[in-house]
């Protein structure tokens, strides 16, 4: 037998066509899984941590696949390798810095090189930034929005460095709480990075629907990284406390406050992102994925592995 079998039961029924699609959209994901165990092995120093096991990976790929699918493998690779490179840089400066200053030199070795500066030697986050940095010099979008993605990337990381400072501050002896409030924590949101990737996925397929709007899908983006915010604080709030990470929840006497606001932020994302269906609904559809899908998600799982 030559081919894939026709979509059909072994019993002769029909597959649901849902469920065709669903595997359809598996199978795009384990082609960017692949290319992820490609990059993985060229990095080990990014990626010898037990946290980035396998399942990190194929999380990082499903995830992509199932917010975009309507592109080929090839046109989500950059995506999906620069979502993995935010978990990288996440777990470089969150977890492993160990001062200010080592910090710094992170964000500025990776900041040099969306500037088109080489990487420095042993700087390994850096050197996998620039092989991005390198591909998506390639998209036809990429000198019109170079400096796009490089704010992008600056505002995430002024967002990193900032959390990586506030952990620091001593806690309300009062409250046992940071001295930081829910609406300072949601501003600075941008350490999530999802607007970072969003850019540079748009930039990446380059289709006339993401570059003549991107301003506003950028802003829209932004509400929609603060609503991933909160659901991914609310699942992961246990882990926080163990990691000694910020979270949602340390911030406020209720829990119900976290609930509440996000709750006025999902149904603000819900009318900006119909507002963005009329003009450009592929890239509608594919914010209100972003949602739909880390909240799933989330209900069973997460992207970290045991530290």
């Amino acid at each position: 037998m030559s081919g894939p079998p026709p979509a059909a039961t072994l019993d002769g029924g029909v597959a649901p066509a849902s469920v065709a699609e669903q595997g359809r959209i598996c199978a795009l994901a384990t082609r960017g899984l692949r290319d992820l165990q490609d990059v993985a092995a060229r990095h080990p120093g990014l990626f010898s941590a037990a946290t980035f096991d396998p399942a990190l990976l194929s999380s990082v790929a499903t995830a992509i696949a199932f917010t975009a699918p309507w592109y080929p493998a090839a046109r989500l690779r950059l995506t999906t390798r620069v979502l993995l490179w935010v978990f990288a840089a996440d777990w470089a400066i969150d977890t492993r810095a160990g001062t200010a200053e080592e910090v710094r030199r992170t964000v500025a070795d990776c900041l040099a090189v969306a500037d088109g500066a080489p990487p420095p030697r042993g700087a390994e986050l850096a050197h996998l930034l620039a092989e991005i940095r390198d591909e998506l010099t390639t998209a036809p979008a990429w000198a019109a929005q170079r400096t796009v993605w490089r704010e992008e990337l600056d505002r995430m990381f002024q967002a990193v460095a900032r959390e990586w400072d506030w952990k620091s501050l001593p806690t309300d002896p009062v409250t046992g709480r940071p001295p930081l409030d829910l609406d300072g924590y949601l501003d600075n949101a941008d350490n999530l990075a999802c607007s970072f990737v969003n850019v540079t996925h748009w930039i990446s397929v380059g289709d006339p629907d993401c570059l003549d709007h991107l301003p506003e899908l950028r802003s829209v983006g932004r509400d929609v990284q603060r609503v991933l915010r909160l659901v991914n604080d609310l699942a992961t709030h246990r882990r926080d406390l163990e990691w000694g990470d910020l979270n949602a929840l340390l911030l406020v006497a209720e829990p119900a406050e976290v609930t509440t606001r996000l709750t006025e932020l999902a149904a603000r994302c819900r009318e900006r992102i119909a507002a963005l269906a009329d003009r450009s609904p592929r890239q509608a559809e594919y914010l209100h994925r972003q949602i739909a899908y880390t909240s799933g998600f989330y209900q069973l799982s997460d992207f970290w592995g045991a530290a």
